[in-house]
């Protein structure tokens, strides 16, 4: 059967797809020979499709090669070594192994994480979670121009920016060229380099009042499909947690830094928010929108931070992980059960 007459397959797609396909069957070659060399047994099977990387089974042991953002694929392969029967989850990465471990020791299914080293599969060690540093005093004298053009100041991992309703609408940077330090105004890197191209004439309180102006109509509960409320659709749900924190059995709730820094606003990444419940007791919440096999590893990383960050409540941390209830699927629940430490499900429609 051929394709339909609507259907347009050009030379670069049908090249991608060869090249993809090239790849994984390289990277399956190369899982095979890692893990045959490390045990001295010529008997390991050939691997099968594990996107993006390679698996196998070997021994009722999964062994799984990472190929890309390794330090995201952590549920995947959990998901994929349970479903396969194995007693155990032997995985292999190029970079992001101490991520791995740390965040593997927290499940109690068997994890190991390798590094490669040329031929060679080193054992790896939880490594630490990064030390937060906050912002330089030059950036924090943005805060009240911030709060001046009606965004709420947010601190992540060193960086001050702006948000309206959980969408990042200004951030401090530094200008290289200049040696100065600047607000600029947009949402993503890019918007904002072309709004400071078009309006840089126009007052910076006044140019963030007109974005946060424009962002609120759309950030709202039954508003109509538009951008701005498909970026950050994470960060709204926080947003709305900490309108009201008895969505998650809490009586406050404050905007938490990720265990890791967010690469960019694009993709969908989980957030974090803590606070305290009735009982005093700390609460850890993990925002979520759409399917996330890594959401709970994510999750008991944003635990270990917060406990970190206060090692007198080690132990006592509530993990709640919220989310809308279509995003709820089965394979969350399967990594969540194998969990050390129980963690709560809140469905926020």
């Amino acid at each position: 059967m051929g394709a339909s007459p609507d259907t347009v397959v050009t030379v670069s797609d049908m090249d991608a797809d060869a090249r993809d396909e090239r790849h994984s069957r390289l990277v399956g070659l190369k899982l095979r020979a890692l893990v045959r060399d490390h045990l001295g047994d010529d008997s390991v099977p050939e691997s099968v499709g594990f996107s993006p990387g390679a698996a196998l089974i070997h021994r009722d042991d999964a062994w799984v090669l990472l190929d890309e953002r390794p330090e995201t694929r952590l549920g995947a392969a959990l998901v994929w070594a349970t479903r396969a029967g194995a007693r155990s989850l032997q995985l292999i990465a190029d970079s992001g192994v101490g991520t791995l471990a740390r965040r593997g020791a927290e499940f109690s299914f068997p994890i190991e994480v390798w590094r490669v080293d040329g031929r060679r599969l080193v054992p790896a060690v939880p490594g630490p979670l990064p030390v937060s540093s906050p912002p330089s005093p030059e950036h924090e004298a943005f805060r009240d121009l911030i709060i001046e053009g009606g965004a709420a100041p947010i601190v992540e991992h060193g960086v001050l920016c702006g948000e309206v309703r959980g969408l990042e609408v200004c951030r401090v940077v530094d200008d290289p060229h200049q040696h100065t330090v600047r607000l600029e105004v947009g949402v993503g890197a890019h918007d904002r380099e072309a709004f400071q191209m078009m309006h840089g004439d126009v007052p910076t309180v006044e140019s963030l009042a007109r974005i946060v102006t424009a962002v609120v109509q759309h950030r709202d509960m039954g508003a109509r499909p538009h951008p701005l409320n498909r970026l950050g659709a994470e960060r709204f749900i926080r947003w709305r947690i900490e309108q009201a924190p008895e969505l998650v059995g809490a009586v406050e709730i404050h905007p938490a830094e990720p265990p890791l820094p967010r690469p960019n606003l694009k993709d969908p990444i989980p957030c974090v928010a803590a606070g305290r419940d009735g009982d005093g007791c700390s609460v850890v919440v993990v925002c979520s929108s759409g399917v996330d096999l890594d959401l709970v590893p994510f999750a008991a990383d944003a635990r270990l931070a917060a406990e970190a960050a206060e090692p007198g409540i080690a132990g006592g941390v509530r993990l709640v992980l919220a989310m809308p209830s279509r995003d709820r699927i089965a394979a969350t629940d399967e990594v969540a059960a194998l969990l050390r430490r129980p963690v709560e499900f809140v469905s926020v429609d």
